[in-house]
């Protein structure tokens, strides 16, 4: 029987679930006419979301597993609701920027996590990672000034928007750490399938897209569901450290599979996205290598 404790074992587990994010951009861009159907991708992706980590978590604990609802607290109903708007902000970014912008600005969420963490829970942040902020800093500034494009910087605020989103996400599960982090992962998708139907019964909305469209609504749910799981079995034996840095795996796989031309999409970053991006990814690998004890919470992009 494979030992899921063995680093050898949760390490690839980690990299496929970043390989598995990774593609999300990649299915986004295959979406006809993206710009016009953000609620129906919205109302699907959600919907899928939670039931396949509720049937994960019945699997996994039981007909019990209900009562993980009731352990929720307010830090899981804020870091549920913060978690929707992360993902709601996410397909608004992807879809007025380009998918260099959007995973960029989500590299920067340890950053944002550590200073909603020095704000709200008091947590002390040491010289070597406000440099790691400051140097992560530099280079979101210099992709804003360097997009100024009406879309572009529309995208822009968008993906800080959603960063902001999962950071507090995570900033709750370290107020309250015995949230059930799947269950509030599961309320987030219930969010964004309730706000999405709210907003197409306003504007009376088709409720579904195209069999095409809805079926890489629902892939790109899936995806983050497998990603999620396999992330959170690996992330346990895995100390910081390695974790931030195998988290590049999403950032680079997903820029690259929309750059890569024989995969159909083409999309070549800006030159002030690559600068930009250099910055921040070199704030990670600094951060990855001074980070010692702190485990990074799940994060869903």
């Amino acid at each position: 029987m494979i030992d899921l404790k063995n680093p050898r074992v949760a390490i690839p587990l980690v990299l496929i679930a970043g390989i598995l994010w990774s593609f999300g951009p990649y299915v986004v861009r295959h979406i006809d006419e993206a710009q016009q159907v953000p609620w129906q991708y919205l109302f699907t992706r959600g919907i899928v979301i939670f039931i396949l980590l509720n049937l994960y978590l019945f699997f996994e604990e039981g007909i019990s597993f209900y009562k993980n609802y009731f352990k929720m607290g307010i830090s899981g109903v804020i870091g549920g609701i913060a978690l929707g708007m992360a993902m709601i902000t996410f397909i608004w970014s992807i879809t007025n920027t380009t998918a260099a912008i959007t995973l960029l600005c989500l590299g920067s969420m340890p950053f944002i996590t550590a200073f909603l963490g020095f704000l709200f829970l008091k947590e002390e942040i040491s010289i070597s990672v406000w440099v790691a902020i400051s140097i992560a800093c530099i280079g979101i500034l210099i992709m804003a000034f360097g997009n100024t494009e009406k879309n572009s910087l529309t995208g822009f605020f968008y993906g800080i928007t959603s960063s902001i989103g999962f950071s507090i996400f995570s900033v709750t599960l370290r107020w309250k750490k015995e949230t059930p982090k799947f269950t509030t992962v599961a309320t987030a998708g219930f969010f964004c399938f309730l706000f999405s139907l709210a907003i197409i019964i306003i504007n009376d909305l088709s409720f579904l897209s195209t069999p095409k469209n809805q079926s890489l609504f629902s892939l790109h749910g899936s995806l983050v569901c497998v990603g999620l799981v396999l992330y959170s079995i690996g992330s346990k034996n895995i100390q910081a450290a390695e974790l931030t840095l195998l988290s590049l795996t999403e950032i680079i796989g997903g820029i690259f599979w929309v750059w890569l031309p024989m995969l159909g999409i083409n999309e070549v970053p800006s030159n002030s996205t690559v600068i930009g991006g250099f910055f921040i990814f070199l704030s990670i690998i600094y951060y990855s290598l001074i980070i010692k004890t702190n485990r990074r919470f799940i994060g869903l992009n």
